[in-house]
């Protein structure tokens, strides 16, 4: 199969993110509307707080089935009856802008966030389609990869399950993803789900800890995701001192599960945090409370 590249315009002037995505389908790239803030739209009812067993934090790889752009870069396709569908009607009409799932492209994009970064890039990778971004620049290359973020100061890695917002086309050749970034992803593990909280349960009260109550500790997580999802700005900082309160309270008597971990990741990822800053947040907040 004859793998897509990123030549031609988008026809017309001024088209708007729906002609645009259209025409990404029709060259083999995998659209998706993003809302404001930059990101993907927040999962379906069907599939909210986990409903849907595991989708919104991506435990289960492959296309979305939902017939809403719900699972963030999962959503994206090519399929010009799902993007002109109803249920995706409402999302382009509130949608800012359009990204596209490299992977599914059969790309990889290298994510130069600020000038040392793309100084860098240009003594080390070989050169390939580059497109501007606000800060930095895109180095868009021909093979598919796990995405992993932050491989060196300013350098994020775009391709399997992630997405890229689209900033046109670019210039200069599409080449071949080279060794030398398959090597950067490689000398940085996964990033890992914090484990669930098991510390024991503080001795010296009796009986067992209030907040075992299912209803007591259901209205506390959902207030916390109450909080990520109305953040509009300083969605990081939100997120820092939403679980610093989760941990605050539950955080040493042993109540917070694997599902409620995954329930306040996955609403920080449905507002654009990735899962390292979310992990990164979460072990900052256990060791500011010494746990």
């Amino acid at each position: 199969m004859t793998q897509p590249t990123l030549v031609g315009r988008v026809p017309g002037h001024g088209p708007s993110l729906l002609d645009t995505a259209l025409t990404l389908a029709a060259l083999g790239i995998p659209p998706l509307p993003l809302r404001a803030g930059k990101v993907p739209f927040a999962n379906c009812a069907d599939c909210a707080r986990n409903a849907c067993g595991g989708r919104p934090n991506m435990r289960t790889p492959g296309p979305c089935q939902c017939p809403a752009p719900c699972h963030g870069w999962a959503a994206a396709t090519t399929d010009p009856h799902t993007l002109n569908s109803p249920p995706w009607a409402s999302a382009w009409c509130r949608a800012v802008a359009v990204a596209y799932h490299p992977g599914g492209a059969g790309l990889t994009v290298v994510d130069l966030d600020n000038p040392q970064a793309i100084a860098w890039a240009r003594r080390t990778l070989p050169a390939t389609r580059t497109v501007p971004t606000t800060r930095g620049e895109h180095w868009i290359y021909q093979g598919v990869m796990r995405s992993v973020n932050g491989v060196r100061p300013g350098v994020d890695i775009k391709s399997q399950m992630a997405y890229a917002r689209w900033l046109g086309h670019g210039t200069g050749t599409l080449t071949a993803l080279p060794d030398t970034v398959r090597t950067l992803a490689e000398s940085k593990p996964p990033r890992v789900r914090p484990a669930a909280v098991t510390l024991p349960t503080p001795t010296g009260g009796g009986g067992v800890c209030r907040h075992r109550s299912p209803v007591f500790l259901e209205r506390g997580i959902a207030m916390a995701e109450q909080q990520i999802t109305r953040a509009r700005s300083g969605v990081h900082a939100t997120v820092y001192r939403t679980f610093l309160a989760v941990l605050s309270a539950h955080g040493r008597c042993g109540c917070l599960t694997d599902a409620h971990v995954s329930r306040l990741f996955a609403a920080a990822q449905a507002k654009g945090e990735s899962v390292r800053h979310c992990t990164d947040a979460w072990t900052n907040a256990r060791t500011r409370l010494g746990l």
